[in-house]
């Protein structure tokens, strides 16, 4: 059975977390932590506790666009800290993944990929939803890399589709499966994150729910599944390859501990990160010379983080699969959907049922072996729908950069219409031709319409729109 720690488990339940904080923490944690941080170090600890938490979002760098602005994250040049937090459901710039909402500490995963990943490599997200480390990842990777973002709790798999759609790129798989799943990729990645599910402590201060749960025998429960979950995604890293393993917890046993136990029982080497002293990040606290970092607040100005980079003992070659049999678009959809991108010539043209698929040429064997063995919520940029002899286009095609801009009739549209588009109600274009449109905010498509005159139907899709009504936004 698969066993979920409270990270997985965070929701939102009303209550005003810092007030339930002080007066539940529990006080086996207080020893506990006092005890592995030092005193001074936890009392510092302590009184950031009883702060504001930060709110943080970063930019996607490939949909330009002039709006929200802040105090920039230390550790990347894509993030900002914003004075407050706004209403992020009523920004259609939001929607359309302009942006991603993130806790300022996790973007520390950009100093790890520029510091060690050069050229293009075959990677893996394993707890990925619900999207944020995926989507830096995807502006991360050098160009012609490939990201297979896995999430296996059912909703919180389509959550992460929905952001990895929105994010845009082409090179991006979303699949819903066990790490035991991917037994049969063997060395088929260079690049494995483990964004390990944990037992939250570092999210305290903005989760009441974790507070309330907080035990020794989940941690210990995590810890263990922890090892778990490395170990059976082991072997689909190849030998020579990086892993990433990190958590939002402070306890050493989900934390150095299991560092030590992977390098030790599985094979690896624990890599140094170049850090800057002003950023305030803690290094190991049990085992001096370990290479790992740890985000206190109080310290860094950010949530609990914890991260260790790892090398594979070994090298080997990546695993190549076979390119299956395919079916292909035939010449006429493949020269009008061609049109719809920048650079066509870089797509093979792939047919899943009556969807028309652009996968990158360099990834369609990969992307095939994965979609015959694995539950893929999404794969490459799905273009369109062929239905009775036409072709209907998708909204990831809306979403993705790979849109060539002048494929389709764009109309521009004030917020108050944008909103009402992503609450998926039906709109009125009658000075408009015919046809699907497309739908942009300062100049930043949305999705399509279907125009038919007297009114336009709404294609955003049904299980993403707005469910507040617009004008209360």
């Amino acid at each position: 059975m698969h066993i979920f720690c409270i990270f997985a488990l965070r929701h939102e339940n009303g209550l005003n977390p810092l007030k339930l904080l002080l007066m539940n923490l529990n006080a086996e944690f207080i020893e506990r932590t006092e005890t592995l941080f030092g005193k001074a170090v936890y009392d510092r600890f302590a009184q950031a506790l009883d702060e504001e938490p930060v709110v943080s979002i970063r930019h996607n760098e490939l949909k330009r666009f002039s709006g929200i602005d802040g105090d920039n994250v230390p550790w990347t040049s894509l993030g900002c800290y914003l004075a407050e937090r706004p209403a992020f459901t009523a920004d259609p710039l939001f929607h359309a993944g302009c942006y991603y909402v993130q806790e300022a500490s996790s973007m520390f995963l950009e100093q790890v990929v520029r510091q060690f990943v050069a050229s293009p490599v075959r990677a893996l997200d394993l707890c990925a939803a619900p999207g944020g480390k995926s989507t830096h990842l995807h502006t991360l990777l050098p160009e012609g890399s490939m990201l297979v973002s896995n999430e296996p709790m059912p909703l919180r798999a389509q959550v992460l589709a929905e952001n990895v759609i929105k994010w845009g790129r082409a090179s991006a798989l979303v699949t819903k499966n066990e790490p035991a799943d991917f037994a049969s990729f063997r060395n088929f990645f260079d690049f494995v994150l483990v964004d390990a599910p944990c037992s939250g402590e570092g999210m305290f201060r903005k989760d009441s729910f974790a507070v309330e749960q907080w035990s020794v025998p989940n941690v210990r429960q995590c810890a263990a599944r922890q090892r778990e979950i490395v170990a059976d995604i082991w072997e689909s890293l190849r030998p020579g390859g990086l892993m990433v393993y990190s958590t939002c917890t402070f306890n050493r046993e989900e934390n150095e501990d299991c560092v030590e136990w992977i390098a030790g029982n599985l094979g690896a080497e624990v890599l140094k990160v170049d850090v800057a002293d002003e950023w305030g990040i803690t290094g190991s606290l049990t085992t001096k010379g370990l290479p790992v970092y740890r985000f206190i607040p109080g310290f860094t100005r950010g949530e609990g983080l914890f991260m260790a980079l790892l090398r594979k003992d070994g090298d080997a070659s990546l695993a190549q699969p076979r390119m299956p049999r395919l079916k292909v678009a035939d010449k006429i959809v493949k020269e009008e959907v061609g049109r719809w991108l920048r650079e066509p010539g870089m797509f093979d043209f792939v047919m899943s049922g009556e969807t028309v698929v652009a996968m990158p040429k360099e990834h369609t064997a990969a992307m095939m072996a994965l979609c015959q063995k694995l539950r893929v919520l999404h794969c490459a940029l799905p273009l369109a729908e062929a239905k009775n002899n036409k072709l209907l286009p998708q909204h990831p095609l809306a979403m993705s950069v790979e849109l060539e801009p002048s494929a389709f009739r764009r109309v521009e549209v004030e917020r108050d219409k944008a909103l009402a588009y992503l609450h998926r109600e039906a709109l009125l274009f009658a000075d408009e031709p015919v046809g699907h449109l497309l739908i942009t905010y300062k100049g930043v498509p949305l999705g399509f319409v279907k125009n038919i005159g007297n009114r336009a139907n709404n294609l955003y899709p049904a299980e993403w729109r707005i469910r507040k009504n617009p004008l209360e936004l």
